[in-house]
């Protein structure tokens, strides 16, 4: 049974590392198998300026462990008071390497985010000029629209829109979840790219709901119906250069996630590779793990890919990994796929 197959080491395009305590805890996970990851600058307070994205990569980099390498790159959280030269020479400098949007309401910690996107052209338009990409997170936050709907719906009320009036602007759809995300970015062409997460690729909505209301698997956007799942396999595994990895892992401590008003994201840092060397596989399409996880991505954000490389083999005997994370702030259960996972990752 043992297979071996090896890829240039993977990078994270979408990842979640917090602050203090918590950042100390989950960062070994991602630097064992990732040599970069973009960093979400959802803290408390956001990470809006230059300065405070050098403060962050500083407090990221003192964080990692004893001879780990590991570029964390980094990203603004937009505001309608974001000023467009901060931004500017922010990319200029090579510090920053994206801006994020983040519909006010959308997900955690993003009451600081955009209610009026004619507020922040000024800053789109700069980076349209400057070729800094914007991440966004598609989903559209007005009540009247079923949660089920807000991707679709934002594509067509708000990403469309924005895109053909900024036509120069480069786009990464993050952590797509539907059928519709996934042929939007295929016929979005070169200036658009998707990420698609870990957990998305192996749960649906009834994993969350069927059997009681489990909390770990609740995530935004929110995991949709088996369709969508099947849309996104196809779309990861496809070999398409605008799909690339972004985990969107995203701790919290347990506390908060078992609550009664529990707090959104899945933590895939641990095992992402193993999972989706096991998700390839089974779709027969373990050539093309690597453009996925290690090719696209960097293409995209013209940057050179990884030099060095990760081997996965696969075992007879099942992979162990913790059920939690123990961190100073408190646990965090690690994603659970629900099946067995014989690939093994050996960095």
């Amino acid at each position: 049974m043992n297979r071996d197959i090896q890829i240039r080491r993977p990078d994270d395009w979408h990842l979640h590392l917090r602050d203090g305590a918590m950042l100390q805890g989950v960062l070994p996970e991602t630097a064992r198998h990732f040599a970069r990851a973009i960093i979400m600058p959802n803290l408390v307070p956001p990470v809006v300026t230059a300065q405070d994205a050098r403060a962050y990569r500083e407090r990221i980099l003192a964080a990692l462990p004893e001879g780990a390498a590991f570029e964390p790159l980094m990203t603004l959280y937009l505001t309608e008071d974001t000023d467009p030269a901060d931004v500017a020479a922010a990319a200029a400098s090579g510090l920053v390497k994206a801006v994020k949007l983040y519909p006010a309401g959308a997900t955690t910690n993003s009451h600081s985010g955009v209610r009026d996107l004619s507020k922040v052209m000024p800053v789109l338009e700069k980076m349209a000029d400057i070729g800094l990409p914007l991440c966004t997170h598609g989903e559209v936050t007005t009540p009247e629209v079923d949660i089920f709907d807000r991707e679709a719906v934002f594509i067509d009320t708000v990403l469309d829109p924005l895109r053909r009036r900024l036509p120069e602007l480069r786009v990464v759809m993050e952590h797509i979840t539907t059928e519709e995300g996934a042929t939007y970015a295929a016929e979005g062409g070169p200036r658009l790219g998707a990420t698609i997460t870990t957990h998305h690729l192996i749960i649906n909505r009834n994993h969350i709901l069927v059997g009681g209301i489990k909390p770990h698997y609740y995530c935004l956007p929110v995991a949709k119906r088996e369709k969508h799942r099947l849309a996104l396999r196809r779309a990861a595994v496809s070999g398409a250069a605008c799909y690339f990895l972004g985990t969107d892992s995203a701790p919290h401590v347990d506390a908060l996630k078992e609550h009664a008003c529990g707090c959104a994201g899945c933590f895939t840092a641990t095992n992402t590779m193993a999972l989706l060397a096991h998700v390839f596989e089974e779709e027969g399409a373990l050539d093309r793990l690597e453009a996925f996880a290690s090719l696209n991505g960097p293409a995209f954000y013209r940057l050179p890919a990884n030099e060095t490389r990760l081997r996965l083999v696969k075992r007879d005997t099942p992979a162990e990994f913790p059920e939690k994370i123990l961190t100073e702030a408190g646990p965090v259960t690690v994603f659970n796929p629900g099946f067995p996972v014989h690939w093994h990752v050996e960095s």
